[in-house]
């Protein structure tokens, strides 16, 4: 007999309770499940087809010539000739953060970079974060190199032809210009070489590479018969700040190793060979940067690097007397700084493509073309928009946004390295941090101390460009994020 006093059956009793807000923000994406997500897209999946030595040419594609043939200019009158030092410190903190990415890429290793790290191991939020510190990382440096490589364009069709592109043309607004022109080109070149493929675009890359190192070794033989010891007489005219500005502003020059990161769904053996790549690059990327930033310095006073964009093509032509080797070196700085763009805006695009994988941004950056094994409308979407923000905006202005969403990116890598090794000890590295966490504390703390150097419009636009983005995530990828759907679906399973 029925007991007619009784409650109903209460079926909250007996279903799981969605998780709360705190919760959906903190949610972590299981390491083995990023790693079994690895290539796979919207309509095909990414080919493997990377080996260490293109992984090594594509880190060193996207970093060498970006400090040194563009940013020279920007970075000399902050620090006068102590800008070899402000290189130096520039690399000792992408090392410490280097360390950080060797292991995290030879344990998670995909295509997101410090996004999918900080996804496995910090939450959602603070992947969504560290990824929209990315696109503005990535997207703003390869509109800040085609400004360059514009500008290292006119000085080979002076030398050629004897002819330029006029300001209104080759330069932004602010400066002189209406539209530049050559940045926007350089960018749609880089497109072309990426819809074909990531063999074909790295095979393109290591010819580059190759120009663009023979040049720089070229310019310091030449440079150094230039060498005066008297310029460096005044060694740091502006003090250690004016050295950590320049450091802050050169250390946009150092993300290629996060761009070989971007590679982890492409390369053969991404566990074993990443680590190496990223390292390997650093070390040679770092003693070029110093040893042409010596050589630059020597052979010119530090002040006539004022707004010089071209500079170690002019040195050369004064210390030679000759058109020729100026003209020389704009020519294998044009084929150089069009490397940058092309590795830089190959890593925008994984980045995008990891993140629209996981349902943070639309699906249309996930979908691979079939035939080329290439995210197609992803990277034509991104090519067009960097394309547009070179064309617009000054160099310095677009250097400085570049180097904090780099240095706040680097950060978080530091920690995650940390609270991996605490959460998930037992998991298989195939490199480990040496010293931890004293290593990647010290990397936090110089990302840190170098932002702290940055000027407050840069801070500002940083602050516009974070506040734009958690409010597209709130509106967008809260709902949307693969994770929360599989939670929606979980609960609904279990009512």
């Amino acid at each position: 007999m029925l007991d007619q006093g009784a409650p109903p059956h209460d079926r909250t009793a007996t279903t799981p309770a969605s998780p709360g807000l705190a919760a959906r923000l903190m949610r972590r994406k299981p390491v083995e499940r990023l790693v079994a997500e690895g290539g796979q897209g919207e309509g095909g999946s990414l080919r493997r087809s990377l080996g260490l030595w293109q992984l090594t040419m594509i880190s060193i594609g996207a970093t060498l010539g970006t400090g040194i043939f563009v940013v020279l200019g920007e970075a000399v009158p902050k620090a006068g000739p102590a800008v070899t030092l402000a290189f130096v410190i520039a690399g000792l903190t992408a090392l410490f953060s280097a360390l950080s990415y060797a292991e995290l890429a030879g344990t998670i290793p995909v295509s997101g970079s410090s996004y999918s790290y900080a996804y496995a191991t910090m939450g959602e939020l603070i992947a969504w974060v560290c990824g929209w510190c990315l696109l503005l990382e990535y997207g703003v440096s390869v509109a800040a190199v085609a400004v360059g490589w514009g500008q290292y364009l006119n000085e080979l069709l002076d030398g050629t032809l004897g002819v330029t592109i006029p300001d209104a043309l080759s330069a932004p607004p602010g400066q002189g210009g209406i539209f530049n022109l050559p940045a926007l080109i350089v960018v749609l070149l880089g497109m072309v070489f990426l819809l074909g493929g990531a063999k074909e675009s790295a095979r393109a890359n290591t010819i580059m590479v190759s120009v663009k190192i023979a040049a720089l070794i070229l310019f310091c033989a030449i440079g150094f018969m230039g060498f005066k010891s008297g310029n460096y007489a005044n060694f740091m005219p502006l003090g250690m700040g004016g050295v950590s500005a320049a450091g802050a502003t050169l250390f946009f020059s150092y993300i290629g190793f996060d761009a070989a990161s971007t590679a982890g769904e492409e390369a053969k053996d991404a566990q074993r060979d990443l680590p190496r790549a990223i390292m390997l690059s650093l070390v040679i990327v770092t003693a070029l940067y110093v040893l042409v930033a010596a050589v630059a310095v020597g052979a010119w006073p530090w002040k006539k690097f004022q707004d010089s964009e071209a500079a170690l093509a002019q040195i050369m032509t004064d210390v030679t007397g000759q058109s020729f080797w100026g003209t020389l070196l704009a020519f294998c700085a044009v084929i150089a700084i069009a490397s940058v763009v092309l590795t830089v805006l190959y890593g925008q695009t994984r980045i995008l493509f990891a993140m629209s994988r996981d349902g943070l941004v639309p699906k249309v950056f996930a979908k691979v073309h079939p035939k080329t094994g290439a995210p197609r409308a992803n990277t034509i979407i991104v090519s067009v928009f960097c394309g547009v923000l070179a064309a617009a905006i000054p160099l310095g202005q677009l250097a400085d946004a570049t180097s904090i969403g780099t240095l706040f990116a680097f950060a978080l890598v530091n920690v995650a390295v940390v609270v991996l090794r605490r959460t998930r000890p037992a998991m298989h590295r195939t490199f480990r941090v040496p010293l931890s966490p004293v290593l990647p504390a010290l990397g936090f703390l110089f990302c840190v101390w170098m932002m702290g150097s940055l000027s407050m419009v840069t801070w500002i636009v940083f602050g516009v460009w974070m506040a734009v983005g958690l409010v597209f995530y709130f509106v967008y990828g809260y709902r949307r994020s693969r994770l929360a759907t599989g939670e929606a679906l979980a609960v609904t399973a279990q009512q």
